[in-house]
């Protein structure tokens, strides 16, 4: 007589499910998530009638050039924004890693003590930086610098600078270490060990999520344009309060249109480049 054929992790995989359905079920309580409202009829009236302003979309040509400047205004954001965080994000990447550990050299890999606390300060710092959403900073900026794109390249600076300083230190560490550790042997200077030991082997990765830091650069862009921030996301606002649903729409479309080109230009630099 065959035995029935158990599968061992199933008693551990209910345990897991019954597990995420109890962390789960307060949160789904707290946050107040209700899908039928949205099958209520009134509510249903209320987004066909919001919806049905959408057609058609603004086409004139005054509003076509408005709509041009603010598209341009958003890439410009992004862009600038990006530039900034690199600037912040490779100095501190490379003092919070330990690719570059002269202690390390000679400790069998392993850094001193002392090294490991001295770059906890740097650590602390792009914890501080990517923790605050970039739409809390652009709203901080606003007050500080006025209404206008200024605000939005400072919040994506900030905020995306301890991400790609966190993560470009991880590259650092995960690639082969050999290489650097040879020339800081041979009585190499930390730079030149880096350029030649560590970027080239890590230069693709970077590449990758910094094409994809960017692409989030422009969605964040069009986010804090609502708190006055500029570009697409302070235009789509005013029309919104102005109901002018046939301006929203076009906003929508080229906001749509120009997420999908830069995936696309994302896909093209990776695959020269890489």
């Amino acid at each position: 007589m065959n035995t029935p054929i158990r599968d061992p992790a199933a008693l551990p995989r209910l345990l897991l499910s019954m597990l995420a359905v109890l962390l789960l079920w307060p949160g789904l309580a707290l946050s107040e998530l209700n899908p039928g409202v949205l099958l209520d009829r009134s509510n249903l009236q209320t987004m066909g009638g919001f919806l049905a302003d959408f057609w058609p979309p603004a086409h004139d040509g005054e509003f076509l050039a408005l709509l041009l400047r603010a598209t341009l205004e958003t890439l410009a954001i992004a862009t600038a924004g990006m530039a900034l965080a690199l600037l912040l994000a490779v100095p501190t990447a490379l003092l919070a890693s330990r690719a570059l550990s002269l202690s390390a050299l000679h400790r069998g890999g392993v850094p001193a003590p002392w090294a490991r606390l001295l770059r906890w300060p740097v650590r602390g710092l792009l914890i501080i930086l990517r923790s605050v959403p970039e739409i809390v900073w652009a709203l901080l900026f606003v007050r500080a610098v006025g209404l206008g794109p200024s605000a939005g390249v400072l919040a994506i600076a900030i905020t995306y600078s301890g991400m790609l300083g966190k993560v470009y230190a991880e590259i650092f560490e995960s690639v082969d270490q050999r290489p650097a550790r040879a020339l800081l042997g041979a009585g190499s200077g930390r730079l030149a060990a880096f350029a030649y030991g560590i970027l080239p082997n890590a230069s693709a990765e970077m590449l990758s999520y910094s094409v994809y830091r960017w692409e989030c650069a422009i969605r964040a862009s069009v986010v804090m344009g609502f708190v006055g921030a500029g570009g697409l996301g302070q235009q789509i606002d005013l029309s919104m309060r102005m109901f002018a649903g046939g301006e929203v729409a076009s906003m929508l479309l080229t906001f749509l249109l120009l997420v999908l080109l830069a995936d696309q230009l994302s896909r093209l630099l990776r695959a020269r480049l890489t």
